[in-house]
Protein backbone atom coordinates (compact mmCIF):
# COMPACT_ATOMS: atom_id res chain seq x y z
CA UNK A 1 0.00 0.00 0.00
CA UNK A 2 1.78 3.03 -1.16
CA UNK A 3 -0.36 6.04 -0.06
CA UNK A 4 -3.43 6.71 2.90
CA UNK A 5 -5.71 9.46 4.30
CA UNK A 6 -6.26 9.53 7.94
CA UNK A 7 -9.24 11.45 8.76
CA UNK A 8 -9.44 12.37 12.37
CA UNK A 9 -12.83 13.11 14.47
CA UNK A 10 -14.25 16.71 14.67
CA UNK A 11 -18.39 17.00 14.39
CA UNK A 12 -19.89 18.74 12.19
CA UNK A 13 -17.47 21.28 11.85
CA UNK A 14 -14.64 18.95 11.52
CA UNK A 15 -16.43 17.10 8.55
CA UNK A 16 -16.57 20.71 6.61
CA UNK A 17 -13.04 21.70 8.03
CA UNK A 18 -11.80 18.41 5.92
CA UNK A 19 -13.56 18.88 2.92
CA UNK A 20 -12.31 22.33 2.37
CA UNK A 21 -8.55 21.37 3.10
CA UNK A 22 -8.77 19.01 0.65
CA UNK A 23 -10.03 21.59 -1.69
CA UNK A 24 -7.94 23.61 -1.34
CA UNK A 25 -4.98 21.15 -1.29
CA UNK A 26 -6.12 20.17 -4.65
CA UNK A 27 -6.43 23.57 -5.88
CA UNK A 28 -2.76 24.04 -4.85
CA UNK A 29 -1.41 21.21 -6.66
CA UNK A 30 -1.36 18.46 -3.90
CA UNK A 31 -4.62 16.01 -4.29
CA UNK A 32 -5.01 13.36 -1.62
CA UNK A 33 -8.52 12.34 -3.04
CA UNK A 34 -6.63 9.43 -5.08
CA UNK A 35 -5.02 7.44 -1.56
CA UNK A 36 -4.59 3.86 -2.31
CA UNK A 37 -6.74 3.74 1.80
CA UNK A 38 -8.95 5.96 3.65
CA UNK A 39 -9.36 5.68 7.44
CA UNK A 40 -12.06 7.60 9.15
CA UNK A 41 -12.84 8.11 12.57
CA UNK A 42 -16.66 10.12 13.47
CA UNK A 43 -16.26 13.01 11.38
CA UNK A 44 -13.87 11.52 9.33
CA UNK A 45 -16.15 8.61 8.62
CA UNK A 46 -18.43 10.68 6.90
CA UNK A 47 -15.15 12.88 5.08
CA UNK A 48 -13.70 9.27 4.06
CA UNK A 49 -16.92 7.45 2.96
CA UNK A 50 -17.53 10.28 0.80
CA UNK A 51 -14.13 10.40 -0.78
CA UNK A 52 -13.74 6.54 -1.30
CA UNK A 53 -17.01 6.86 -3.02
CA UNK A 54 -15.56 9.12 -5.54
CA UNK A 55 -17.59 11.62 -4.39
CA UNK A 56 -15.64 15.49 -5.33
CA UNK A 57 -14.73 16.82 -2.30
CA UNK A 58 -16.43 20.21 -3.51
CA UNK A 59 -19.57 18.28 -4.57
CA UNK A 60 -19.60 16.72 -0.90
CA UNK A 61 -19.76 20.57 0.26
CA UNK A 62 -23.10 20.41 -0.50
CA UNK A 63 -24.03 17.90 2.38
CA UNK A 64 -27.25 19.17 4.26
CA UNK A 65 -25.46 19.93 7.21
CA UNK A 66 -28.48 21.60 9.10
CA UNK A 67 -31.22 20.19 10.79
CA UNK A 68 -34.51 19.80 8.97
CA UNK A 69 -37.65 19.08 10.33
CA UNK A 70 -37.84 15.40 9.58
CA UNK A 71 -34.53 15.28 12.08
CA UNK A 72 -34.83 14.37 15.61
CA UNK A 73 -32.98 17.14 18.26
CA UNK A 74 -29.68 16.47 19.53
CA UNK A 75 -30.33 16.09 23.44
CA UNK A 76 -27.29 15.71 25.23
CA UNK A 77 -27.16 13.67 28.55
CA UNK A 78 -24.95 16.73 30.11
CA UNK A 79 -23.99 15.50 33.30
CA UNK A 80 -23.18 11.53 32.22
CA UNK A 81 -21.34 13.88 28.77
CA UNK A 82 -19.33 16.23 31.79
CA UNK A 83 -18.43 12.92 33.50
CA UNK A 84 -17.37 10.78 29.87
CA UNK A 85 -15.27 13.75 29.28
CA UNK A 86 -13.49 14.25 32.30
CA UNK A 87 -12.47 10.35 31.77
CA UNK A 88 -11.69 10.68 28.52
CA UNK A 89 -8.74 13.89 29.64
CA UNK A 90 -7.68 11.54 32.75
CA UNK A 91 -4.01 10.59 32.10
CA UNK A 92 -4.13 8.91 34.81
CA UNK A 93 -6.49 5.75 33.27
CA UNK A 94 -5.39 2.79 31.55
CA UNK A 95 -6.87 3.49 27.87
CA UNK A 96 -8.85 0.03 28.01
CA UNK A 97 -10.45 1.47 31.56
CA UNK A 98 -11.42 4.49 29.83
CA UNK A 99 -13.01 2.88 26.96
CA UNK A 100 -14.76 0.83 29.44
CA UNK A 101 -16.20 3.22 31.48
CA UNK A 102 -17.03 5.90 28.62
CA UNK A 103 -19.05 2.67 27.21
CA UNK A 104 -20.99 2.50 30.58
CA UNK A 105 -21.74 6.15 30.41
CA UNK A 106 -22.44 6.22 26.72
CA UNK A 107 -24.96 2.69 27.51
CA UNK A 108 -27.01 4.89 30.25
CA UNK A 109 -27.62 8.35 28.59
CA UNK A 110 -30.57 9.57 28.39
CA UNK A 111 -30.88 10.66 24.89
CA UNK A 112 -32.28 10.45 21.46
CA UNK A 113 -33.37 7.32 20.47
CA UNK A 114 -31.16 5.38 17.73
CA UNK A 115 -33.38 4.76 14.69
CA UNK A 116 -33.93 8.18 14.33
CA UNK A 117 -30.07 9.39 14.64
CA UNK A 118 -29.05 6.64 12.22
CA UNK A 119 -31.85 7.82 9.99
CA UNK A 120 -30.75 11.35 9.78
CA UNK A 121 -27.43 10.87 9.06
CA UNK A 122 -28.10 7.93 6.42
CA UNK A 123 -30.15 10.43 4.88
CA UNK A 124 -27.52 13.21 4.31
CA UNK A 125 -24.87 10.17 2.62
CA UNK A 126 -25.27 10.07 -0.89
CA UNK A 127 -24.05 6.45 -0.92
CA UNK A 128 -25.39 3.28 1.16
CA UNK A 129 -22.56 0.55 0.08
CA UNK A 130 -19.44 -0.03 0.77
CA UNK A 131 -17.41 1.46 -1.90
CA UNK A 132 -15.06 -0.78 -3.42
CA UNK A 133 -12.21 1.27 -2.61
CA UNK A 134 -10.34 0.49 0.47
CA UNK A 135 -11.63 2.59 3.43
CA UNK A 136 -11.36 1.60 7.10
CA UNK A 137 -13.69 2.98 10.15
CA UNK A 138 -13.58 3.22 13.23
CA UNK A 139 -15.44 2.55 16.25
CA UNK A 140 -15.50 1.27 19.95
CA UNK A 141 -18.06 -1.28 21.44
CA UNK A 142 -19.71 0.23 24.53
CA UNK A 143 -19.90 -2.80 26.62
CA UNK A 144 -16.48 -3.64 26.64
CA UNK A 145 -14.57 -0.65 25.43
CA UNK A 146 -13.11 -2.75 22.57
CA UNK A 147 -11.76 -1.12 19.83
CA UNK A 148 -13.49 -2.30 16.08
CA UNK A 149 -12.50 -1.33 12.59
CA UNK A 150 -15.27 -2.07 9.79
CA UNK A 151 -14.30 -2.85 6.22
CA UNK A 152 -16.22 -3.77 3.27
CA UNK A 153 -15.23 -7.29 4.05
CA UNK A 154 -17.09 -7.03 7.70
CA UNK A 155 -20.99 -7.16 6.29
CA UNK A 156 -21.84 -4.50 8.72
CA UNK A 157 -24.42 -1.98 7.00
CA UNK A 158 -22.33 1.14 5.77
CA UNK A 159 -24.72 3.62 7.07
CA UNK A 160 -24.88 1.68 10.71
CA UNK A 161 -21.21 1.75 10.84
CA UNK A 162 -21.08 5.41 10.01
CA UNK A 163 -23.76 6.39 12.69
CA UNK A 164 -21.76 4.20 15.46
CA UNK A 165 -18.44 5.80 14.45
CA UNK A 166 -20.21 9.22 14.74
CA UNK A 167 -22.17 8.00 18.15
CA UNK A 168 -20.83 10.28 20.78
CA UNK A 169 -20.69 9.29 24.16
CA UNK A 170 -23.93 11.02 25.86
CA UNK A 171 -24.84 13.12 23.02
CA UNK A 172 -25.82 10.33 20.53
CA UNK A 173 -27.38 7.01 21.24
CA UNK A 174 -25.12 3.98 20.65
CA UNK A 175 -25.56 1.61 17.80
CA UNK A 176 -26.65 -1.57 17.62
CA UNK A 177 -25.05 -4.07 14.80
CA UNK A 178 -25.50 -7.98 15.59
CA UNK A 179 -26.51 -7.51 18.07
CA UNK A 180 -23.50 -4.91 20.26
CA UNK A 181 -23.67 -1.36 20.50
CA UNK A 182 -20.99 0.89 19.40
CA UNK A 183 -20.04 4.61 20.10
CA UNK A 184 -17.85 6.96 18.64
CA UNK A 185 -14.08 5.54 17.78
CA UNK A 186 -12.96 8.99 18.94
CA UNK A 187 -13.01 6.90 22.29
CA UNK A 188 -10.23 5.38 21.62
CA UNK A 189 -8.38 8.06 19.55
CA UNK A 190 -9.26 11.18 17.52
CA UNK A 191 -7.48 10.17 14.76
CA UNK A 192 -6.86 5.82 14.85
CA UNK A 193 -4.00 6.65 12.38
CA UNK A 194 -2.10 3.50 13.57
CA UNK A 195 -4.89 1.93 10.82
CA UNK A 196 -2.79 3.07 8.28
CA UNK A 197 0.16 1.57 9.45
CA UNK A 198 2.06 -0.27 6.15
CA UNK A 199 1.34 2.67 3.62
CA UNK A 200 4.58 4.50 2.36
CA UNK A 201 3.21 7.83 3.18
CA UNK A 202 0.48 9.28 5.25
CA UNK A 203 -1.59 12.13 5.82
CA UNK A 204 -3.54 12.70 8.81
CA UNK A 205 -6.37 15.21 8.78
CA UNK A 206 -7.02 16.51 12.88
CA UNK A 207 -10.17 18.52 13.40
CA UNK A 208 -9.11 18.48 17.03
CA UNK A 209 -5.70 18.11 17.13
CA UNK A 210 -4.89 21.59 18.40
CA UNK A 211 -7.61 21.32 20.89
CA UNK A 212 -7.78 18.16 22.75
CA UNK A 213 -5.35 16.04 24.52
CA UNK A 214 -6.83 12.80 22.45
CA UNK A 215 -7.22 14.59 18.69
CA UNK A 216 -3.86 13.54 17.78
CA UNK A 217 -1.96 10.95 19.81
CA UNK A 218 1.40 12.10 19.69
CA UNK A 219 2.17 7.81 20.10
CA UNK A 220 0.15 7.05 17.08
CA UNK A 221 1.85 9.60 14.31
CA UNK A 222 5.49 9.11 16.02
CA UNK A 223 5.12 4.84 15.51
CA UNK A 224 4.07 5.91 12.32
CA UNK A 225 7.03 7.50 11.17
CA UNK A 226 9.30 5.09 12.03
CA UNK A 227 8.13 2.73 8.68
CA UNK A 228 6.67 5.84 6.77
CA UNK A 229 6.38 9.68 5.64
CA UNK A 230 3.78 11.09 7.73
CA UNK A 231 2.05 14.75 7.45
CA UNK A 232 -0.39 16.27 10.07
CA UNK A 233 -2.16 18.61 9.77
CA UNK A 234 -4.48 20.50 12.21
CA UNK A 235 -7.10 23.51 11.81
CA UNK A 236 -4.52 26.22 11.67
CA UNK A 237 -5.06 30.18 13.76
CA UNK A 238 -7.89 31.60 10.84
CA UNK A 239 -9.59 27.91 10.92
CA UNK A 240 -10.18 27.50 14.18
CA UNK A 241 -11.81 30.72 14.45
CA UNK A 242 -13.99 29.86 11.65
CA UNK A 243 -14.36 26.13 13.15
CA UNK A 244 -15.38 28.07 16.33
CA UNK A 245 -15.77 26.14 19.79
CA UNK A 246 -18.99 24.24 19.23
CA UNK A 247 -18.40 21.17 17.10
CA UNK A 248 -21.88 20.74 16.09
CA UNK A 249 -22.56 24.22 15.29
CA UNK A 250 -23.77 23.91 11.87
CA UNK A 251 -24.06 28.04 11.42
CA UNK A 252 -20.10 27.40 11.03
CA UNK A 253 -20.58 25.27 7.79
CA UNK A 254 -20.05 27.05 5.41
CA UNK A 255 -17.31 29.64 7.02
CA UNK A 256 -15.28 26.33 8.13
CA UNK A 257 -14.74 25.15 4.57
CA UNK A 258 -13.48 28.94 3.37
CA UNK A 259 -10.99 29.55 6.19
CA UNK A 260 -9.94 25.51 5.01
CA UNK A 261 -9.68 26.46 2.01
CA UNK A 262 -7.05 28.89 2.00
CA UNK A 263 -5.23 26.83 4.85
CA UNK A 264 -5.24 24.06 2.02
CA UNK A 265 -3.23 26.33 -0.11
CA UNK A 266 -1.10 27.34 2.50
CA UNK A 267 0.09 23.71 3.41
CA UNK A 268 -0.14 22.34 -0.33
CA UNK A 269 4.14 22.41 -0.44
CA UNK A 270 4.41 20.37 2.54
CA UNK A 271 1.54 17.72 1.68
CA UNK A 272 2.85 17.67 -1.34
CA UNK A 273 6.37 17.00 -0.51
CA UNK A 274 5.49 14.26 1.28
CA UNK A 275 2.29 13.12 -0.89
CA UNK A 276 4.22 12.53 -4.37
CA UNK A 277 7.84 11.74 -2.38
Amino acid sequence: MDSALVLGAGGITGIAWQLGLITGLRAAGADLTGADLFVGTSAGSVTGTLLAAGVDPVDAQRLEARLGESDPPIRPDWARGSEAFAILNDEGREPASIRAAVGELALAAEVIDEEPYVAALARRLPVHEWPAHPLKIAAVRAETGEPVTWDHTSEVPLDRAVAASCAVPCIFPPVTIGGSRYVDGGVRSGTNADLATGAARIVVLAPLAPVRMRGAPASEIDALRRGSKVALVGPDEEALDALGPNVFDTSRWEPAIEAAVRQGHREAARIKAIWES
